[in-house]
């Protein structure tokens, strides 16, 4: 029995008057109970690059932000549940307002999205009447309902492209990305002043420093990344690209710039790469950038919030039905 997979955790019959005299911990293995209850219930779990590791191997689908939305969008599991941060599961419950959605816990949350208040955003986009919305899917079913389209970082430039040259473009939440889509397309983007405190963590100057000790190694970087830090990267794109380019570079040695979960993904397609995670500003326990929101999930929350579905997350009838059509349109173009 794997050690990582067993746990000690104590509960109670609802059925049964325990006192805690008699109370004993029993221990469960975590993925077999997990398993046997996804049958049972018929659920699939999503999960994200940026889980912890032993989540993303009991997950019937690893993805980025748009692997995900498609997953969602075309699953015949009456129960999703979603080992993500909480825009995801909301995404998961717009495409599938008939099916329960569980998120192993509530407080799986997103600086990002959290960087761009509905209210404030609603203001933003009546002063600018003339333009059309494009919100990069890290934001809350109410900013995707205030939306034209929504993107991923997989497909933003083609979705940027597909508008015509002279209509004017919102693009929100995140400023790094949208500088970084100006840069590629040469599109005059009225940009929404948010971030992702994760990519905006890494450190120039250690990662100049890190790559004078590895100066064959190749620099990877997620486009919500600062600019300086960019500007280092041989290769920027989303998770999943990343991971394809270490694929095709099998041999190389890597500097990797974004969340250190994507690393256990890599280590599997790509187990001849040398990997270094990108440093971050600040001193922390694995020396790199991580998201706290993605590391709250863990495999006991899962186990529980299948067991007891719940926590499920809902979104308001008319929030959903405006916050489908952009997403939608984001599906389609993306097919």
């Amino acid at each position: 029995m794997n050690k990582k997979s067993v746990m000690e955790i104590i509960f109670y019959d609802g059925q049964k008057d325990y006192n805690r005299k008699n109370l004993e911990a029993l221990k469960i293995d975590l993925n077999k109970e997990i398993k046997r209850l996804k049958k049972e219930k018929n659920a699939v779990i999503l999960a994200h690059y940026y889980q912890r590791p032993e989540i993303q191997e009991i997950a019937d689908y690893v993805g980025d932000s748009l692997g995900l939305s498609e997953k969602a969008a075309e699953t015949d599991a009456d129960i999703i549940v979603f080992a993500g941060v909480h825009f995801m599961a909301e995404t998961a419950k717009i495409l599938n307002p008939d099916k329960k959605v569980v998120l192993p816990d509530l407080d799986a949350g997103c600086s990002l999205a959290d960087s761009c208040p509905p209210s404030d955003f609603g203001k933003f986009v009546e002063a600018h009447p003339d333009h059309i919305v494009i919100t990069y899917i890290n934001c809350s079913a109410e900013i995707k309902a205030m939306t034209d389209i929504v993107c991923t970082s997989s497909n933003a430039l083609k979705i940027v492209e597909s508008i015509p040259e002279d209509q004017p473009i919102i693009f929100a939440p995140d400023r790094n990305l949208g500088k970084y889509i100006i840069q590629k397309t040469g599109r005059d983007m009225l940009l929404w002043d948010g971030s992702c405190i994760v990519h905006e963590a890494f450190c120039i100057d250690k990662l100049l420093d890190l790559y004078q000790k590895h100066p064959s190694a190749i620099i990877i970087a997620h486009p919500e990344s600062e600019e300086h830090i960019l500007k280092t990267a041989r290769y920027i794109g989303s998770t999943s690209g990343m991971i394809n380019y270490v694929k095709e570079h099998s041999q190389e040695e890597f500097i990797v710039a974004t969340e250190a979960g994507i690393l256990h993904k890599i280590k599997q397609e790509a187990p001849n790469a040398k990997l270094i995670p990108a440093p971050a500003k600040e001193d922390n326990s694995c020396a790199c950038s991580e998201c706290a929101y993605m590391k709250v999930n863990t495999l006991q929350k899962l186990y529980s919030c299948l067991l007891h579905e719940s926590p499920q997350i809902d979104v308001p009838l008319p929030i959903r039905k405006k916050a489908l059509i952009p997403i939608q349109r984001m599906l389609d173009l993306s097919k």
